[in-house]
């Protein structure tokens, strides 16, 4: 009977969130703090539910922080944030150190509270959230670098400063020098983009080679590595969290079978995951002894917001020689949500004196930076200039193998505004053996000739040999892109069939 009931308040629960994120999208209020007010509103305060296991929220929260970050690598594109990657790597090392610095010489000065307390306040909100970067700026149509930029600081951002909580909370405080926590911090970042990139690069190769019965098991199989690389970069003592968004962006950016079932599926699991543990969080939440916390949280966000974040974003981003505006913009879209509130478990599992201060200022910190950071972006991306037009959608192949075949099925569908709308099948010169099979049309299947011609919203099926496989997908992109014309603009056209 309790086992049905705990099921029975989950999926209320789970519906409760899956339409929040609808009532979010037309109120225009982000969707974290909606799952947080569903946590608030059974928990003590409300439908009076007991809740105070900071360990297995820790536990829970982290699991749901790998579900988001692989997500969130699998869906980045390695062409764009390619040449940001460094500076992101800047950002999230010495401009999170500087962030967590200024923060708690602020927090330290003006609370007055010990070093301890204050370098933990400060390094639990100096990194961005990767749940709130990614569903905010996605929405947005802002400079493809600035995206990519923050949104690989919020995935590269975590690892250390979760190293140097860790640190902070436990006895080798005593004992550890800034040099150690800096040589830590190096070594597990390291060793964990290695585990990460290795247990794709064999996962991807697995993948490819595998013809497995359903198609419902490759987004299994691909999720699955991602936490091969996670629980794999754990034990070796790496940065679990690093390991598994790099295997996510690799695995994300490789040719792999039915890769469009498997991004909706981790999609699914990032919503699922994102769900799961603001409402924990919430619950976890004590509204009786927020209003306490409410001075130090003002003093400690306005300080982060106004001095530490913009401190950092400057200190790293002037050699790049990046324009003020876009500084400005970079500093106030330094997002917070679900991983502050998880670092701040880790003092109230640890026993820290001041852990439950803490863990109220943060949270009541989170609340306020969704309030006032996420809604006002749009605006300030109008004001500073970083907005652009919206671009066609990219061209977005599913490849299928047929083992025993020695072939591969492709299927993908005509973007709106593709050059490839009104190109006939006999202008496509498709490599040999390439063969246009099926055009889905306005709920029909035609059986296309040569005198067939594309239209914007076909799902176009192919059948491919293995070795023209890369061929095919490379001539439908140029087409694409450039229409007829793709030689003309540096394509080198495939032979045409004889």
């Amino acid at each position: 009977m309790d086992l049905n009931v705990a099921i029975l308040g989950a999926t209320l629960v789970l519906l409760a969130g899956v339409a929040a994120v609808r009532v979010s999208a037309r109120a225009g209020v982000p969707s974290l703090l909606l799952y947080l007010a569903i946590g608030l509103a059974i928990g003590e305060a409300g439908l009076g539910l007991q809740f105070e296991d900071v360990d297995l929220t820790m536990l829970l929260g982290t699991l749901a922080l790998a579900v988001i970050l692989g997500e969130g690598g699998f869906s980045t594109k390695w062409s764009v944030i390619r040449p940001v990657v460094g500076l992101a790597g800047v950002m999230a090392t010495l401009g999170v150190a500087v962030s967590v610095a200024v923060t708690s010489a602020i927090a330290w000065l003006v609370l007055d509270v010990d070093v301890r307390t204050a370098l933990v306040l400060g390094a639990v909100v100096g990194s961005t959230d990767a749940a709130a970067t990614f569903s905010v700026l996605r929405r947005m149509p802002i400079r493809p670098r600035l995206r990519s930029l923050l949104e690989a600081e919020s995935g590269f951002n975590d690892p250390p400063v979760i190293i140097l909580v860790t640190v902070v909370v436990s006895d080798a405080w005593d004992t550890a020098n800034p040099w150690q926590i800096g040589g830590l911090i190096v070594y597990q970042l390291t060793l964990g983009v290695l585990i990460g990139l290795v247990v794709a690069w064999f996962g991807q190769h697995l993948l490819q080679r595998s013809a497995l019965p359903s198609a419902g098991l490759y987004p299994l199989a691909t999720i699955a590595i991602m936490f091969l690389a996670f629980a794999t970069a754990g034990a070796a003592g790496a940065s679990a969290l690093m390991a598994i968004y790099v295997a996510g962006m690799w695995l994300g950016n490789a040719d792999l079978p039915h890769r469009q079932a498997t991004a909706g599926f981790a999609d699914g699991l990032g919503w699922l995951a994102q769900i799961g543990l603001f409402v924990l969080l919430g619950l976890l939440a004590s509204p009786s002894r927020l209003p306490e916390a409410f001075a130090s949280a003002a003093i400690v966000g306005i300080g982060l917001t106004f001095v530490a974040r913009p401190v950092s974003v400057f200190v790293c981003t002037s050699w790049a020689r990046i324009p003020l505006r876009e500084q400005v913009f970079l500093s106030w879209a330094g997002l917070r949500g679900a991983v502050p509130i998880v670092l701040a478990t880790i003092p109230v599992a640890q026993g820290l004196p001041a852990a439950q201060r803490i863990f109220d200022v943060v949270f009541l910190l989170v609340v306020a930076f969704t309030l006032v950071q996420a809604p006002t972006l749009p605006w300030l991306a109008r004001r500073t200039g970083v907005t652009v037009d919206s671009t066609p959608e990219e061209l977005e192949v599913e490849s299928a193998p047929l083992e025993h075949m020695h072939a591969h099925l492709l299927q993908f569908r005509v973007p709106s505004g593709s050059q490839l709308h009104g190109v006939y099948v006999s202008d496509l010169r498709l490599p040999p053996g390439a063969a246009l099979a099926l055009v889905h049309r306005d709920r029909e299947l035609l059986s296309p000739d040569v005198h067939t011609s594309l239209r914007g919203g076909d799902h176009l099926l192919l059948a491919v040999p293995d070795d023209a496989r890369q061929a095919t997908e490379e001539r439908l992109r140029a087409i694409g892109n450039h229409g007829r014309l793709a030689v003309w603009y540096g394509e080198r056209p495939a032979p045409a069939p004889a």
